[in-house]
């Protein structure tokens, strides 16, 4: 079995999935890749199975070595350093993957051919930051197992898909279930200002500053169930964005909800970027990037 020694992990390196699915009523969040797109892209490039395990590398900083010749990919914020991006290579026995700063985007990913092959844990093997659950954060010093698999390479020098920009983003949004807490008034502000992401953001979710949204009712609201793409506004008026490790409850209303294909963009949305939300949805953008990777992904891999 080939083993992963980690030089240097760099600000935020975790290993993800796709989670724990199916376990709220227990208390348990699905958590897993805050990007799930850039996953599984990086996964069919090495020929692993969608579901395998890979390192989710925040803000770039992570080195690694490994004791034999294995194949990787990298997919998301393109990190600088000598080795390609969006296409697999070679990474020789005794070599040093080191990937430098992103200059746009924040999360990449990278894939091992056989996975990180880490103790699952209820299922998963996804490090859930907020509630502890999972595979230790990594550090320098760790050796990570990278397992097996018989699937064959794909045919696939490189992935032509669009990668994340540190643009003002455009997100689609719709009404949440607490909308009435809030007039007319404060929906059209969260739809025509144009917020900046907050340095304290993380897998959580991302905070956003801007004008402060006032609700319309007072007083306490039950705990209730979270979702992904949650919009959730607490006392201060400042939205957070729910991403992958959000709470599995929460008792300040939820606003709206941004489309769920559209949070892994918001994955990539770096502190000081600007976001806006709109209330029409983008076909041209999804379409896109949904259709692009889609056309990669088909016949490299099949999710069950």
């Amino acid at each position: 079995m080939t083993a992963l020694t980690v030089v240097e992990p760099g600000p935020l390196t975790t290993v993800q999935d796709f989670g724990r699915p199916g376990q709220a009523a227990l208390g348990i969040g699905r958590s897993g890749a805050c990007d799930r797109g850039a996953h599984r892209l990086a996964n069919a490039l090495v020929g692993n199975h969608p579901t395998l395990a890979t390192l989710e590398v925040t803000f770039g900083g992570l080195e690694v070595t490994t004791d034999s010749d294995v194949m990787v990919a990298t997919s998301g914020a393109r990190c600088s350093g000598r080795f390609p991006h969006l296409s697999p290579f070679l990474l020789p026995a005794g070599e040093t993957l080191a990937l430098g700063m992103p200059a746009a985007g924040l999360r990449t990913y990278v894939a091992f051919r056989g996975g990180i092959d880490v103790d699952p844990v209820l299922g998963s093997r996804a490090t859930d930051v907020l509630a502890g659950l999972g595979p230790k954060v990594p550090q320098a010093g760790d050796v990570l197992p990278v397992g097996t698999t018989d699937r064959p390479l794909p045919n696939v020098d490189v992935a032509p898909v669009p990668e994340p920009t540190g643009e003002r983003m455009v997100l689609p949004v719709r009404p949440g279930p607490r909308r009435d807490w809030f007039d007319d008034e404060a929906w059209a502000l969260l739809l025509s200002q144009t917020y900046t992401v907050d340095p304290e953001s993380n897998r959580v979710g991302v905070r956003l500053v801007g004008e402060p949204l006032s609700r319309t009712r007072e007083g306490e609201l039950s705990s209730e169930g979270m979702l992904r793409g949650a919009i959730q506004v607490p006392p201060s008026g400042l939205p957070v964005l729910f991403l992958a490790d959000h709470p599995v409850t929460g008792g300040y209303p939820v606003i709206g909800y941004v489309e769920d294909e559209d949070v892994d963009r918001c994955a990539q949305l770096r502190p000081g970027q600007e976001v806006a939300f709109s209330a029409s949805r983008s076909a041209a953008v999804t379409g896109v990037v949904t259709g692009v990777v889609t056309g990669v992904v088909t016949g490299v891999v099949t999710d069950t």
